[in-house]
């Protein structure tokens, strides 16, 4: 029976939400690592009980867990994260030099097609690559070590290596964003890089055109079209039709183009949502009420959705991990706030329901639709 397994990564633990097709009702399992932040969990698109988990702690550093079962047992995989190479330098807040150090692992993308294989995404901003489940890792130092890097500079969260974009049909491409730097494709698995971010413009910097030092907040690609890439940016919601060859601002009339998630449909290329948040400094939902934006044009014309959730009262963020679909039809979506509310829909947005309401605040949210 085919269904779908919701992996939601706390401040306090990872949960897992189960349902059947139908998605009406949902069993709720954890917490797994109890106390204990979670900043992203993900399953193997290569096999649906491999997951991945990234642990971290103030007082015992960086953990990557792994499950063989779908997160009913978990197991510690290899934790050798380390920096190959020169350490350098990079810019800090007040462009003084600033040395690289790890501090955590922000994202986790396995493999398309194998399940073994696993990218991660690190603090300060750096790309690892493992072979084995996690059990080893190696840096790949093209990135970090870009002729750009000391211009890079954290963003409030850190100078981290956020998202990772992987090219369904071109395994040697891929694309990832760092905050604040920007966006890199690469076309030969990672080993060097180009910066992606022309279109991009950034009115705190010196030059707002500049080639790096854009705080990207997320970009997400539809696996049937992967030129075309939807962006978050600090301000403006973005997007690409030449593989981040150049952007374009399609923020249209959304009530503020901040926000931290954005995501495509699975059955409608051309069909986004976004939540708008107020502001870099007010970092809640605008006058109180959480909504869902879609644009079934592929922006510039959005619409709000409201159904089912709150709009009075509100005040919770909702960061750049926390939002995913599934692979139904129609297609779910599902999101996750920092006042520890899971919503779900299955009707591709049109009315929400609370999966469950009173988790710890919700880091990341990864949907699996499993045969």
């Amino acid at each position: 029976m085919s269904g779908v397994r919701v992996l939601v990564g706390t401040r306090k633990g990872a949960f897992v939400l189960s349902s059947d097709a139908g998605r009406k009702s949902w069993k709720v399992d954890g917490p797994h690592f109890a106390g204990w932040e979670i900043y992203h969990v993900k399953g193997s698109p290569a096999d649906p009980d491999r997951l991945y988990a990234s642990q971290t702690s103030g007082w015992f550093g960086q953990v990557l867990q792994r499950s063989n079962d779908g997160g009913k047992t978990w197991e510690a995989a290899g934790n050798d994260f380390r920096y190959d190479g020169p350490t350098g330098t990079h810019q800090w807040y007040d462009g003084s030099p600033h040395p690289w150090e790890f501090k955590r692992v922000w994202h986790l993308e396995p493999s398309l097609n194998d399940p073994d294989k696993i990218y991660a995404g690190a603090e300060d901003a750096a790309l690892f690559e493992s072979g084995d489940g996690g059990q080893t890792w190696a840096e790949l130092p093209g990135l970090r070590t870009h002729a750009t890097a000391s211009g890079w500079a954290p963003g409030a969260g850190g100078l981290c290596l956020h998202t990772i974009v992987l090219d369904p049909t071109n395994a040697d491409r891929m694309y990832i964003a760092i905050s604040a730097a920007g966006v890199f494709r690469s076309d030969d698995a990672g080993k060097t890089w180009r910066p992606a971010n022309k279109g991009l413009r950034s009115n705190t910097m010196p030059d707002e055109d500049a080639e790096v030092g854009h705080c990207v907040h997320r970009i997400a690609m539809h696996p049937s079209r992967p030129d075309v890439l939807f962006m978050q940016k600090h301000w403006d919601v973005m997007r690409t039709d030449d593989g981040a060859e150049s952007w374009r601002e399609i923020s249209g009339n959304l009530p503020t183009d901040f926000g931290f998630v954005v995501d495509v449909n699975a059955n409608e290329p051309d069909t986004v949502y976004v939540i708008p948040i107020t502001s870099d400094s007010h970092h809640f939902v605008p006058d109180g009420k959480l909504r869902v934006y879609r644009s079934k044009a592929g922006g510039d014309d959005w619409e709000a959705l409201t159904k089912g959730l709150p709009q009075k009262d509100c005040y919770v963020n909702v960061l750049r991990d926390a939002m995913d679909v599934d692979a139904l039809d129609p297609c779910g979506i599902y999101f996750g706030t920092s006042g520890g509310q899971v919503y779900g829909s299955a009707d591709g947005g049109d009315t929400w329901n609370a999966i469950v309401r009173d988790l710890p605040g919700v880091l990341s949210v990864e949907v699996q639709t499993l045969e």
